[in-house]
């Protein structure tokens, strides 16, 4: 529980208090603000810490706000690491993108080290890993408010996995959405083509796109083939139990340059515990059908239910055995939605903590280095999911969606939109339902709103 007088931040707090969950606190927290210092008085279960942040100039409205956010978040943070005795891989962090934190420090002061370490309290480890993040990103990192990714969401799977928490819905008893979901998405499709400046990229993410039968993706690659100019464009086949060679070569024929065949696992124990409708033996073939024609992406989960380090390691190293250009490495994360969410069987962790660490020491070892990263609420071991690849076969894509240096513009349910301002120092966004019903009731809606966006 946490009585504080900055009310409009408590959800930043709660973040806050949440990185230290296994713990019970009764927090009180004050805030005062004399002069040019910010002050923050915590008390956690009786004990009462005071700090204090001076600030050169707070007579802009906007810097005075996020300021004492920041400031209020990293002494609660102190507190409790004084309190536990723990300290957290990110310290106060907790949004989603470290690295844009990152970057932003360097526009102000040259570089963002000592920032990181000695006043968020992000570990050296963790620091490093941004430096090589952005150090990945040089050749492809371009602030401009023209360049646009245009991004189409497909809410169906072959099944419906354990630890999903997307939208994304079981095809065989969504039947009856999918023709009119098509249908609308086209139409959304085609009314945000001219809302397009320049292209950087296209990108099919789901759900798992090659579930739709055939005849109805090729009608979305369709209208999607008048957009493309030759760019980066990536389908998440996602599923081998969905790939075939029919599909793969339709999307050959529509300029597809990217697919992703996520194993999670090569554990078929696991496989089979999560829901997953393929074997270990499925991932090497449908790979091998998908390499000679596509830069191929490959996602692993660190933390999975049942899994120790040698049994993750050995993914790991099959995964990397057939050399994809890019590999990405998650931290298992349960959230509300997913079947997962009641589970209490999860793993220490220190145990999830060492998974991350030793991949990327594998995963570096054999010419892999990291070039994006993001985090998300209630990730094992307050941790991150790094994207990692092959000279240069880096995913434009991420990179841009990462780090909001490119106008986003998003077509199907649960699709947000994002305008970018002075590069990306403003955004604004428009997000469609995220239920496919209510989708398809809105789509005029949607459309005439997303117009307005852009326009």
């Amino acid at each position: 529980m946490i009585d504080t007088d900055l009310t409009k931040f408590l959800p930043d707090l709660i973040e806050v208090e949440n990185l230290f969950s296994d713990n019970q606190f009764n927090i009180k927290h004050r805030f005062k603000q004399n002069g040019n210092k910010l002050v923050n008085t915590i008390t956690v279960n009786g004990q009462t810490y005071a700090y204090g942040n001076f600030v050169n100039d707070l007579s802009d409205e906007i810097v005075r706000t996020r300021l004492t956010k920041r400031y209020a978040k990293l002494s609660l943070y102190k507190a409790l690491s004084k309190v536990t005795g723990k300290d957290m891989p990110w310290g106060a962090l907790t949004g989603i993108r470290p690295t844009k934190l990152a970057y932003s420090e360097i526009e102000k002061n040259g570089s963002f080290e000592d920032f990181f370490v000695n006043v968020m309290k992000v570990s050296e480890q963790k620091t490093a890993l941004t430096r090589a993040v952005i150090d990945s990103q040089k050749p492809y990192y371009e602030k401009n408010d023209n360049n646009t990714d245009f991004f189409v969401f497909i809410p169906f799977c072959p099944s419906r996995c354990k630890y999903c928490s997307f939208i994304s819905a079981d095809i065989k008893r969504s039947n009856q959405h999918v023709d009119a979901y098509v249908d609308a998405l086209i139409e959304e499709i085609r009314q945000s083509a001219d809302l397009v400046k320049n292209l950087r990229s296209i990108y099919v993410g789901g759900g798992t796109p090659v579930a739709l039968p055939n005849e109805q993706l090729e009608r979305i690659l369709l209208e999607l083939d008048k957009i493309n100019t030759g760019v980066e464009f990536t389908v998440e086949a996602g599923r081998p139990d969905a790939i075939t060679k029919e599909n793969l070569a339709m999307l050959k024929a529509h300029k597809v340059t990217r697919i992703c065949v996520n194993p999670q696992t090569f554990s078929d124990q696991t496989l089979q515990l999560l829901g997953r409708n393929h074997t270990s033996k499925d991932i090497f073939e449908k790979y091998e059908l998908a390499k000679k024609d596509f830069s191929v992406n490959m996602d692993l989960i660190a933390g999975l239910p049942g899994e120790d380090q040698k049994v993750f390691e050995d993914s790991l190293k099959k995964t990397i055995a057939l050399s994809p250009d890019d590999i990405t490495v998650h931290t298992l994360c349960i959230k509300k939605g997913s079947y997962l969410a009641e589970e209490t069987n999860r793993l220490p962790e220190d145990k999830v903590a060492n998974m991350v660490e030793k991949s990327h020491q594998i995963l570096g070892e054999n010419g892999y280095k990291p070039y994006y990263l993001y985090r998300q609420k209630y990730m094992a071991g307050n941790l991150e999911n790094t994207g990692y690849a092959l000279n240069g076969k880096v995913c434009v894509y991420n990179i841009d969606v990462m780090e909001e240096i490119s106008q986003n513009v998003a077509c199907g349910a649960n699709a947000i939109s994002k305008r970018i301002y002075f590069g990306g120092e403003r955004i604004e966004r428009e997000a469609s339902p995220k239920d496919i019903p209510t989708y398809l009731g809105k789509i005029e809606q949607i459309i005439d709103k997303k117009r307005k966006l852009f326009e």
